[in-house]
This record gives structure tokens, C-alpha cells and sequence, in this order.
């Protein structure tokens, strides 16, 4: 028997949701570097403002690593804003699926009430099928 389209879309969809899961999933990661990245800079800043003797001899070290800590917050805030944009398309794909499934389903469903009554009609007006061969 052949599939249904809305049997078709169903998988479509299904495999859609599982995409946004995906980038929601990259986007939490992200996040959470995001977090990391930003403690590592909070320890840095408290190292260099310290007034421990030995922090002073590991300045230039710090300002080096707080310069690599803050290209890295650049780096990952531009990451971020392209999986947002990357899961508000996936989310939309995934919407729109869902609403041609829907329409297709509400066609069939439409298609086989036809069917039905055309059915019914020929039953209640129409002739049997053997006496159709006779002619």
C-alpha cells in the first residue's frame, strides 16, 4: 500500500524536532564555555589585581592569558548568536513540517469522507457491478 503524505511528513517532522534537539544541545555547550570561559576571567582579574607579592611576577603571564581569555569570550558570543539563528531556523522547519502535516492529514481525512459517500451513493442509486458487465 502506498504511504500517506501525512505518514510521510510525520517521519519528516520527527526527524526535524530531532535537529533542533541537536541545536539546542550545541547551544547549551556553548553556554556553558561561555560560563567557564567567564570565571577564568574573573580568577585572572582577581590574580592581577592581588597585591601578592607573587602574582606581581606573573603579571605580563596574565595579561597575556586574560587577552587569550577575552578573544575566546569574542570568539564564543559570535558562536552563539550563530546557533541561536541556527535552532530559530531548525524550529521554524520543524513548525512548518508540522503544519503540512496537519493540512495533509485534514485532506485525507477529507478525501476518504468523499470516498464514503460516493460509496454509499452508488450502493443506495447505483446498479450492482455484475449487471454493469452484462452490457
Amino acid at each position: 500500500m502506498a504511504q500517506k503524505k501525512s505518514d510521510k511528513l510525520k517521519r519528516l517532522v520527527a526527524v526535524q524536532r530531532h535537529m533542533e534537539r541537536m541545536a539546542e544541545s550545541d547551544l547549551g555547550i556553548t553556554a556553558q564555555r561561555i560560563e567557564e570561559n567567564a570565571r577564568s576571567m574573573d580568577m585572572v582579574m582577581e590574580a592581577i589585581g592581588s597585591l601578592d607579592p607573587l602574582h606581581r611576577l606573573f603579571a605580563q603571564n596574565y595579561a597575556d592569558r586574560f587577552d587569550r581569555l577575552s578573544n575566546t569570550d569574542k570568539q564564543l558570543h559570535s558562536l552563539q548568536q550563530v546557533q541561536e539563528m541556527k535552532l530559530m531556523r531548525e524550529r521554524a522547519k520543524g513548525d512548518r513540517l508540522e503544519e503540512n502535516r496537519k493540512e495533509a492529514r485534514a485532506h485525507e481525512e477529507r478525501a476518504a469522507d468523499d470516498d464514503a459517500i460516493y460509496d454509499l451513493i452508488d450502493i443506495r442509486f447505483g446498479t450492482p457491478a455484475s449487471s454493469k458487465l452484462g452490457e
